[in-house]
């Protein structure tokens, strides 16, 4: 079993930590992490590498007990985590419930700011916008861009608004031009062929849990890049609601022996009050 090339290790790590340290106040073990991240095709000097970037990064925080090394969550990292959980299990991949509203984002940068062009086209792309025009963006619903532009240092180079279409106009024809549906689609349907097989298949208790790990990471990293187009304006075999009926019943059936898995092979502790 081995990790898909693009996800990456702090992909793997944010994930594992959701799942096994999110609101619980404990600490894990370095080499119970290495242990799991070795199942899942990840080395220990790549997994040592990942705990000390994301250390540095305030991702993670450090707890010594003895002579092991325990890692904790921040609050920063725990505000992502409640993040990538509500996307999961709240927010889902099937926007049915879209109230006709747009979000649109206007900008004007100078010509030599390239970074911040592209820094902002980034972080736009990552909350669900689209470019309707050249320094024009689009994306579905009420989308909260204040503090993504503030912290780009952007505010006063940039224009928000709600609006509604107009009646005439063809969503899906604006949609299919804006967003990259084929690539969207593509990534759900290769994720339905990779885990179907486990909705009837199930490994033994340990790999299961490397393999929810992976489940998991890989189902976040889809649906952290789907915009999240309301579904009456997308064709009619979206794979969307597939894939995500796909990820819950693996994720079901993978859960028992994961569970057992991580209850032998993890070691953890509680915060330490005086290092929360």
């Amino acid at each position: 079993m081995t990790t898909e090339e693009s996800l990456r290790p702090q992909s793997l790590m944010l994930t594992f930590l959701g799942d096994q340290v999110l609101g619980r106040d404990v600490c894990v073990y370095s080499g119970s992490v290495i242990d799991v991240f070795g199942r899942v095709g990840v080395g220990e000097q790549a997994t040592r590498s990942t705990l000390t970037r994301m250390v540095n990064r305030g991702l993670l925080r450090r707890q010594r007990e003895g002579r092991r090394m325990y890692f904790g969550l921040t609050e920063h990292s725990a505000a992502v985590l409640r993040d990538g959980e509500r996307r999961i299990w709240q927010t889902g991949a099937v926007n049915r419930h879209w109230d006709g509203t747009w979000t649109l984002l206007g900008f004007s940068l100078p010509e030599s700011w390239q970074r911040q062009r592209h820094d902002l086209r980034s972080k736009l792309t990552w909350n669900g916008f689209g470019p309707l025009f050249n320094g024009l963006w689009i994306a579905p619903g009420q989308v909260d861009v204040s503090e993504l532009v503030a912290e780009l240092g952007l505010s006063a180079h940039v224009k928000v608004f709600r609006a509604h279409a107009d009646a005439g106009m063809d969503i899906g024809a604006m949609i299919e031009e804006t967003w990259e549906l084929s690539e969207l689609a593509e990534r759900y349907e290769a994720f339905v062929r990779r885990w179907q097989p486990w909705e009837t298949d199930l490994p033994d208790a340990d790999g299961a849990l490397g393999l929810r790990l992976l489940l998991q990471a890989e189902w976040l990293r889809i649906i952290r890049r789907d915009p999240r187009l309301p579904v009456k304006h997308l064709p009619d075999d979206w794979p969307a609601e597939q894939a995500e009926k796909t990820f819950r019943r693996v994720h079901e059936r993978l859960t028992p022996p994961a569970l057992d898995a991580s209850e032998r092979l993890l070691d953890l502790v509680p915060v330490r009050a005086d290092q929360a």
